[in-house]
């Protein structure tokens, strides 16, 4: 059954591409004169990923903690990263964010054409200038007052279990002296694991927002990326925890550990 749903969907998945984007296009073009942050666009997005969820007969979402995400003024938010079905749950948050993405994902039809057309932030992993204008475009998010997100492990786990966070994110809170809002993704890593697109089972997926953490109560990025790392591995499930402490992930030196990607 999961086999012929995975068919299913992602048939679907493709045909509903083009008239989705269509609508994107169209509330892009009616508000970008005034709508600088792109807010309505990015709401859009949110209603077009989270329809996927909702037309699903074997899916669920569930959010707890929105309330503590900003409808206006700059934040980091860094989310753990199980599964590509983590972008589809983490639209339903329903709050102003950028994304922090692959630049490869910019280049997929209708899915990257929305993604740029909402300013959000590609990026190429291991090229230090690519890390550099990545920094650089996150800075002037947070300058305008809109949340940038992030996956501080850089991209999605192979086992399920959290990995050890770079600094990119960290660092961007601590210069722009803005709260880093830890993101919980529990649920999708079993449906849709790292390798494959083929749908394993049924999804109860939970997205919790913990509180947020000031860089002012912290001494360093390390300190404010370890007590981040830390927030979010008390609330995963068991399966999910890190299996050991990682060794410190600013030890690359420079910008080189901002590369936060899926």
């Amino acid at each position: 059954m999961l086999a012929a749903f995975s068919v299913v969907f992602w048939a679907f998945f493709v045909l509903s591409l083009p008239p989705l984007f269509a609508i994107a296009l169209i509330v892009y073009l009616l508000t970008a004169p005034f709508d600088r942050r792109r807010l309505a666009l990015h709401l859009w997005s949110c209603a077009w990923g989270t329809f996927y969820l909702v037309v699903s007969p074997i899916w669920r979402v569930r959010v707890t903690g929105r309330e503590r995400l900003p409808w206006r003024g700059p934040a980091v938010l860094v989310a753990n990263h199980l599964s590509m079905l983590d972008i589809l749950v983490l639209y339903a948050l329903f709050r102003p964010f950028k994304w922090v993405a692959k630049a490869e994902l910019f280049r997929v039809p209708f899915v990257g054409w929305n993604m740029w057309i909402n300013d959000y932030v590609g990026l190429r992993r291991g090229d230090r200038e690519s890390i550099r204008k990545m920094m650089e475009h996150c800075r002037a998010h947070l300058a305008r007052g809109t949340p940038v997100l992030l996956f501080p492990e850089g991209t999605r786990s192979r086992d399920g279990h959290l990995q050890a966070f770079k600094d990119g994110a960290f660092r961007l809170a601590v210069e722009a002296n803005v709260p880093v809002i830890p993101i919980v993704v529990m649920g999708t890593a079993e449906v849709l694991p790292k390798n494959g697109f083929m749908l394993r089972k049924r999804m109860d997926a939970r997205v919790q927002v913990l509180e947020p953490l000031h860089p002012s109560a912290y001494g360093s990025v390390d300190a404010l990326r370890e007590a981040s790392r830390a927030a979010i591995a008390a609330a995963l499930p068991e399966a999910n925890r890190p299996l050991s402490r990682p060794a410190p992930a600013g030890a690359a030196g420079g910008e080189r550990p901002a590369a936060d990607a899926r």
